[in-house]
């Protein structure tokens, strides 16, 4: 599995096409919206918004099949059929709608476009928050018969996580095996939806007051806003053109040894990560490591194979570099993270962010839903503009790696690369201790 983005990832040259179902009639029902998918969603049409895997099956499926399978998959999951609008008042509704077979549309290149400009140029095109749908199947055959095809489920984001990809990706697959003079199983049932997950959210009781009490603190902290890089970054008033840098940190024995340096520790390999994170960043800028650290939501079986946006945010602070610091730092992470809210950042006004936002992200995507080996994944980022900075940590079984997004100013160059350059070099050193010659 590779992490990638749309302007870096590997394409063959070939011909590439999409197929979308058509959404069709009046709406069946409105659906309550998440959280996360106002924020995304409220902030209006825009290129980039979708996130994307591309994968090579095994064979060459025909256009007809892949359609069928998609109809099918389209079926399965309930986010897929739904649709945002806007109401007289300039308010969000999400709406299901019902769906029907579509068609197939050819993307040629112009003028010697590369094949990943021409994906991207589609998915900008079909993916974004008020599509209808928002959602697009591509394959791009090769030029070269002797390569597999090329598959893309891309969709925007206000409905996909990484771990829905992952199940799109299954559930296709699954699809395709079905032969067609072969009775097939009964399906299983669909599984639960994730407006289902946002309604049981809003029924949840009201997060403890220390809970409330802790957000408030960490806002304090950030001068009423979510934590920023603690390095310089230019004049980000305005998003810029991003930089986005996919770094090879580990291998994968060097991840193994970083797994056994931390269970040496009594840590998990992520605690041992911030550990290293926290070091660099008291060393670098004289600060405690504070980022946004998104968590997952899917708590319970019943969300586990099903699609949308499952994840939410929260945040990190360590100060200590020691990993049972940090280890209590992820843990307290997790619990802040794990309570809806909508209802804890209402008196803010939403969750309040400011240019120069630092997330981090880490995942170990040997836990999400298992796909066939061989299918040579590549988890695609859109490109965009941005004022913050983003990086996601990613364990495969490949090693680990990461990717960065960051906005294209001088300082900001220098400022994150300085700051990556020692996060690596911290991260290989937990695997390979330095040692220094005695005097």
């Amino acid at each position: 599995m590779r992490l990638t983005n749309v302007t870096q990832m590997t394409l063959p040259e070939g011909r590439l096409s999409s197929y979308g179902v058509r959404v069709s009639g009046a709406a069946i029902r409105r659906l309550p919206i998440s959280f996360d998918q106002q924020r995304h969603v409220g902030e209006g049409e825009r290129d980039g918004s979708w996130m994307a895997v591309a994968f090579e099956p095994d064979g060459s499926p025909s256009r007809e099949d892949l359609a069928t399978a998609w109809d099918r998959v389209v079926a399965r999951h309930g986010t897929l059929r739904t649709v945002f609008s806007r109401d007289a008042d300039g308010g969000l509704i999400l709406e299901e709608r019902a769906t029907e077979p579509g068609e197939w549309v050819e993307h040629r290149a112009d003028g010697g476009s590369a094949p990943r400009d021409v994906l991207r140029r589609a998915l900008d095109d079909r993916c974004h928050p008020f599509g209808a749908p928002s959602h697009r199947l591509c394959v791009l055959r090769p030029a070269d018969r002797r390569r597999r095809p090329t598959i893309v489920i891309a969709a925007d984001h206000s409905h996909v996580d990484m771990w829905s990809l992952l199940v799109l990706v299954r559930d296709l697959l699954t699809e395709l095996r079905i032969e067609p003079d072969v009775e097939p199983e009964p399906a299983p049932a669909p599984p639960a939806s994730f407006a289902e997950h946002t309604g049981h959210l809003a029924q949840l009781p009201s997060a403890p007051e220390e809970i409330h009490g802790r957000w408030e603190d960490i806002l304090r902290a950030g001068d009423g806003a979510m934590p920023t890089f603690p390095l310089p970054l230019g004049d980000v008033s305005r998003p810029r053109e991003e930089v986005v840098e996919v770094r090879d940190v580990l291998d994968a024995s060097e991840a193994a040894a970083f797994e056994a340096a931390a269970s040496e520790a009594g840590v998990r390999a992520s605690a041992l990560g911030v550990s290293v994170l926290t070091d660099v960043t008291a060393t670098l800028c004289d600060a405690p490591l504070r980022a946004v650290f998104p968590v997952h939501s899917r708590h319970e079986p019943r969300w586990l194979d099903s699609v949308g946006w499952y994840i939410t945010n929260s945040v990190i602070e360590c100060a200590d570099a020691d990993p049972r610091a940090a280890a209590a730092a992820v843990r307290e992470a997790l619990a802040l993270g794990s309570h809806p809210l909508q209802p804890i950042l209402a008196p803010y006004g939403g969750m309040p962010a400011r240019p120069g936002m630092f997330a981090i992200s880490w995942l170990d995507t040997r836990r999400l839903p298992a796909v066939p080996p061989g299918l040579r994944i590549q988890y695609v980022s859109a490109r965009v503009r941005t004022d913050g900075v983003m990086i996601w940590f990613i364990v495969n079984e490949s090693g680990l790696h990461l990717r960065c997004r960051y906005p294209d100013t001088a300082q900001a160059r220098t400022s994150v690369g300085r700051w990556l350059d020692a996060v690596q070099a911290g991260l290989r050193e937990r695997v390979a201790p330095v040692r220094h010659p005695s005097h």
